[in-house]
């Protein structure tokens, strides 16, 4: 309403400002001017009637006597003790005006200023919607408020979940039910952290709460907070709590909060704007009054940076895990996202959810729409297994590349690279193997060997990971064997083999020569945990060379094995290679025909 009265009285006053700047120039536009000579001269000639006279200027009409319309003039007045005898001479009627110089004075100032604050808010509310905001409330904020009807969300749209919407069950009791608690001295926890890897659910347990409780749901991203001023940030943490107070009860949820809460003092500079942001945000923490309802979450997926005055008991007071669901949980979670979805007789939701070990929810989501669009895609009403299985390996290796022209020389070298994946993974590991293909996916994937384990796994022995490092040495070595030279095909599986021999070596204390030191912690819990060497590293550079050659040698013995399981299934290999070739397209039982071979169960010597 202010602003309103604001605007209201702005806009009056430019309204009288451009009625006085019209008038002004009406008149000028009608007046004729002239010179003091010229005036005189008109006034001998009988041309003038009639002369008003001021202090700066003399305004002349001409006579209208022989018909003709009156005309104005303007002349500057100049020092003329005569000019008054001289009008009498002539018969001109004249008369003094006393003019009044403060209007014009103010509007020579109020006039220019007027014009410079429009263009100066002009340019300025255009440059302020590049950042998302105006010049005029950069300290306000923007939080995207969800009532009921919109906060829509209950806990059974939320599946795998079951631990994390347990410790959540509390928070909406307690928002429902204050009094139950507040009877035996209890009190609500002003904030609650949902950290976990991205895409696991944690935005969406939010709103989950806030759609359970019926309370109002302030949204708002970190990075919000953050303006390219100082002092904007903390002046919008203040207006947020404000506004959450005059709501309450109701929830409050910062998503990534690492944008808004990262720890002072790790970086020998500081960011001004950032940490007077943080800094009001414990504060408005510690002054807020939980008997009132407010309850703050937050998430993010990067928990190690948080500020430690952030995490204390009395402010997130409780943390809890979203983490990767397992099986049953992916098997709930593709329930929730099939439920609208016609399905044929034959999908087997339990063999999805076992094919995608590691999927988060939005993994999920994405495999189910890309079987919808497949089965779209093929003309049919239901979606069948085999569009799930496309949209499974669509997921995880790629689109497919048919048009992409290879030559049979190099399709040749690709067949025997997969196929010496799947034989030394069928033989080393216990994960079957699902598929081979020899179609290029993605972005340079040229073909792939799809191993899906028949359950979840949570830790991993050292023969295991020897055993993984011979499935991805395979396709080189099998290149070797058979062609007598190697390519740059096995690129990606030379990086994958040497991270994890690193991992046993400088993080597992899987090497005898090294030492069970943990010479090696990752930096990121939850965000890219497949990136490469991202660790804080501790040892000295005699000890970096230790680990290098130890390095070395376990790729390297572990290589030579695998050739020899080669050499020793030659005829297998060549088998599969030659069938792979025509069909381009294996699949597990295929495969397990032609290569008739019982799996090594003493893994062939690979313990060092």
């Amino acid at each position: 309403m202010e602003s309103k009265t604001k605007f209201s009285i702005w806009y009056i006053i430019f309204v009288v400002i451009l009625m006085l700047a019209l008038q002004s120039l009406l008149f000028r536009s009608s007046v004729e001017p002239l010179t003091y000579d010229q005036f005189l001269e008109k006034v001998q000639n009988g041309s003038i009637k009639a002369v008003e006279i001021s202090e700066q200027r003399i305004i002349s009409r001409s006579d209208t006597s022989d018909g003709k319309p009156s005309k104005l003039y303007v002349t500057v007045r100049v020092p003329d003790n005569n000019l008054v005898e001289f009008l009498k001479q002539h018969k001109v009627t004249f008369y003094g005006k006393l003019e009044n110089p403060w209007l014009k004075n103010i509007l020579s100032w109020i006039i220019p200023l007027a014009i410079l604050y429009f263009i100066w808010s002009f340019l300025f509310r255009r440059i302020g919607k590049g950042f998302g905001t105006t010049v005029m409330s950069f300290g306000k904020n923007r939080p995207k408020v969800y009532g009921k009807k919109e906060a829509n969300i209950s806990f059974d749209d939320v599946a795998g979940l079951d631990e994390a919407k347990i410790e959540l069950k509390e928070i909406v009791e307690f928002l429902k039910n204050p009094d139950r608690y507040s009877r035996i001295g209890a009190r609500l926890p002003k904030g609650v952290l949902l950290v976990g890897p991205p895409g696991t659910g944690k935005t969406l347990l939010a709103r989950a709460v806030a759609g359970e409780s019926g309370v109002p749901f302030f949204s708002m991203s970190g990075s919000d907070f953050v303006e390219m001023f100082v002092g904007v940030g903390a002046a919008r943490v203040r207006d947020l709590f404000q506004q959450a107070q005059q709501h309450a009860p109701c929830i409050i949820f910062i998503d990534e909060l690492d944008a808004l809460g990262k720890a002072r003092g790790l970086t020998p500079y500081s960011n001004d704007e950032r940490e007077q942001t943080l800094n009001q945000l414990l504060s408005e923490m510690d002054g807020f009054n939980t008997s009132k309802g407010i309850v703050i979450l937050a998430a993010t997926n990067r928990p190690e940076i948080l500020d430690p005055a952030l995490l204390r008991p009395g402010r997130f007071d409780r943390q809890i895990l979203v983490d990767r669901p397992d099986l049953n949980g992916r098997l709930e979670i593709l329930k929730v996202h099939t439920r609208k979805v016609k399905l044929d007789k034959d999908v087997d939701l339990k063999r999805v959810a076992g094919a995608t070990p590691g999927f988060v929810g939005a993994d999920l989501a994405n495999v189910v729409n890309e079987a919808l669009l497949h089965a779209v895609r093929k003309g049919r009403e239901v979606v069948r297994m085999e569009d799930f299985d496309e949209a499974i390996e669509r997921v995880i290796a790629g689109l497919e590349k048919k048009n992409r022209i290879i030559s049979r020389k190099e399709k040749e070298r690709i067949a025997y690279h997969e196929v010496g994946h799947a034989l030394v993974g069928n033989l080393l590991t216990e994960e079957p193997i699902h598929k081979i293909s020899i179609i290029p996916r993605g972005i340079g994937a040229l073909g792939y060997t799809l191993q899906l384990p028949t359950e979840d796994r949570y830790l991993m022995t050292r023969d295991e990971l020897m055993g993984k490092i011979c499935v991805l040495l395979g396709g080189r070595a099998c290149e070797e064997v058979f062609f007598g030279n190697v390519s740059t095909g096995a690129q990606n599986d030379l990086e994958k083999a040497t991270e994890i021999a690193r991992r046993m070596v400088t993080m597992y204390g899987m090497s005898d020569r090294v030492g069970l030191a943990m010479l090696e912690k990752p930096q990121n819990l939850f965000l890219n945990p497949q990136a490469q060497f991202d660790f804080f590293k501790n040892y000295s550079p005699e000890t970096a060379k230790l680990i290098d050659q130890e390095i070395n040698r376990i790729l390297s013995e572990s290589y030579e094995k695998v050739k020899q399981i080669l050499i020793e299934h030659r005829e297998s290999v060549k088998k599969i290679a030659e069938h792979l070739l025509k069909t381009e397209v294996m699949d597990e039982k295929t495969f397990k025909r032609l290569l008739k071979t019982e799996k090594d169960k003493h893994r062939i010597g690979l313990r060092y």
